[in-house]
This record gives structure tokens, sequence and C-alpha cells, in this order.
């Protein structure tokens, strides 16, 4: 028996640009109907999509999505057209989520800097986000290219914009260095540099290259080993640790226990990737046994769907989670 085939038409706002929507030589048209079995016919300023009534109904949705983003200042890329492709046929969405839509996602926007939005890319990144918010600690635990710690300065900078806090910190630990720190040339600080550039990093692209310097002479940013917390209350302040699976327990402690009045903090890792020494326990890995009951703390788990890097890094997380818990299914099994 044949599908019935419906027709839905949208009407474009005449003062929106039908090339912001459609794209240069209809680039994110043609993502569209490539992702779905349904036709689209463009003239003037009404789309007229004509297909099964479920595909029909899903481009529909995908261009009011879109129409929102611009209604809302957003600039469409491939990317966000692509993004809000894979939210619509449900290929990023996992059970409970179905009812988010791309444009609340997509158009959350974190910080403008220099022309440039940041904001969450997946749902699982607006989940995370929106956990930061309403919680006085964070932690994200997931593979890399996730935007833990990308979207974790994001927010803390838009924090400190907004007078939220006063000062931002920054600290992840330098496990890798050990006992070989004292080998390497420099002073501690330029020895210890290479494990703080990431931070660096994600802070000179959402301050510029002339503020950063000087918010870190006031000492309104300070990026430090985990070490060099120790002792300290911080009061006021917003504190990513990065690269938590690299704490011990105790360190894991010593860092909570430096939370002060008015602070908020995010501890982002990757609990697959710890580098501490064989047989040491991670800080992270024992976490939420320990403290997944108390209010005002939330645990965001991320994972292959939320990988905005190459395409190919969401296909290696995915791969390696497949032969890690086929591993563990041996283990257990010869463990019986």
């Amino acid at each position: 028996m044949a599908t019935a085939t419906v027709q839905v038409k949208i009407l474009v706002p005449g003062h929106q640009s039908m090339v912001a929507l459609l794209g240069q030589r209809d680039s994110f048209l043609k993502l569209i109907e490539s992702a779905f079995g349904a036709d689209v016919l463009v003239r003037g300023n009404e789309i007229t999509i004509n297909g099964p009534a479920d595909e029909a109904e899903r481009v529909g949705r995908i261009f009011e999505e879109l129409l929102e983003l611009l209604e809302r200042g957003h600039e469409l890329s491939e990317d966000s057209v692509d993004q809000a492709i894979k939210m619509i046929r449900g290929d990023v969405v996992e059970e409970g989520q179905e009812d988010v839509r791309p444009s609340e996602v997509l158009g959350d926007d974190l910080l403008s800097n220099r022309g440039k939005r940041i904001a969450p890319k997946t749902i699982g990144q607006k989940r995370y986000v929106d956990a930061i918010r309403t919680n006085t600690v964070t932690f994200a635990i997931g593979p890399a290219g996730t935007g833990k710690t990308y979207l974790a300065v994001a927010v803390a900078v838009r924090a400190l914009q907004e007078r939220q806090v006063s000062r931002i910190i920054l600290s992840r630990p330098a496990v890798e260095a050990g006992e070989r720190l004292g080998y390497l040339p420099g002073t501690l600080y330029e020895k210890i540099d290479p494990y703080m550039r990431p931070l660096y990093d994600a802070l000179y692209e959402m301050t510029g290259p002339d503020t950063l310097p000087r918010l870190m002479d006031r000492g309104v940013i300070e990026v430090a080993p985990l070490g060099f917390l120790r002792g300290r209350t911080l009061n006021d302040a917003f504190i990513i640790l990065d690269e938590a699976q690299n704490t011990t327990p105790e360190q894991m402690k010593m860092f909570l226990t430096r939370l002060g009045f008015g602070s908020k903090a995010v501890v982002n890792g990757d609990s697959t990737q710890v580098d501490l020494p064989s047989g040491q326990k991670s800080g992270l890995v024992l976490i939420e046994d320990i403290l997944g009951t108390i209010d005002g703390i939330s645990f965001v788990h991320l994972g292959g769907k939320d990988v905005v890097r190459h395409e190919i890094v969401q296909h290696i997380v995915e791969a390696y989670g497949r032969f890690g818990q086929q591993q563990l299914t041996v283990a257990e099994r010869d463990d019986a």
C-alpha cells in the first residue's frame, strides 16, 4: 500500500533573507533535501514541501526552527543546519529529549566575542550548560571533543561580565609532570605552562589578546595547577577543574572544600582516560557514588553524540566505548 503524500507550506517573513535561510547556492537546502525523503520547492518567499506525512512534517519543522534562529539574530552555517537536522531526525536524541527544539539548543547564546557567538551545539551540551547555571557544583564526565572545558569557560566569562562573580579560577592537575618536573628547564611557571595551555587557549579566544593579560595581571583570572589551591578559600569565584580524572580522591576532596561563599564550581573529566600511576584510584570515578544525592550538585554525562569535532572522532569514541563494554562483560563472565 502506497504511503499518502502530503503538502506542507512555509511562508518566510518578508524581512528575512532567503539566502540566509537556504544558504549560498542553496547549500542549506541541499543538506535538508538529502536528509529527508521529501521534495522542497521554493518560489519567492514560499516553501512547499511534498512527501510522506512524517517526512514532510519534519522538513517543515526544520525550516521553522531555522527561521526562529534567524529571528534571534543567528547566522546559519552548515554545521548548525546539520545539527538541527540531526535533532529533528532523532540521530542525537536520547529518551526523554524528544521535545527539545533545535532553536532552544543552538540559540542559547553563552557569549559573543568579536562577532563569534558561542552556544551549545548538542542536546547534551545544552543540558550541561543549564546544569551549570542552576547548581553550585557541576560535574561533566565525557570524552574529548564534547565541549566540557570550552563551554564551562564561556559560562564563567559570561558570569564575570555580568558581575555574578568577581574572578575566574581555572585549574588542572599536572599529573604527567610528576617527579620529572624538576628536570624541565625554566621557572616553575614555565614548567607547568604546557599543562595549562588548553585553558589559556579557551580564555584567549573568549576575552581577546589584549584583555586576557590585563585580567590575569589584576588577578581577575587565575590559571593554576591543582596543588596551588591547597589551603585557600575561594569566595565569589567561578572555579573550573579540568582533566579531573587525574585527581586522587584526596585531591578531589581538597578541591571541592575550597569552595567559598558566592562561588560556583565546574569539574570536568573523562573517566576512561586516567593517567594516574597503576593502582591509583581516580577521584572522578568515585565521586558520583559519594556526592550523587546532594542537592546543588549535578552530574552530566556526555557521550559520542555530543562530540563536535570531526565526525570521525564521534565514531572513534563510540568504538572505544563498545570495546570497553565488551572487555567489561568478558571480565565479569570470567569472574563468575
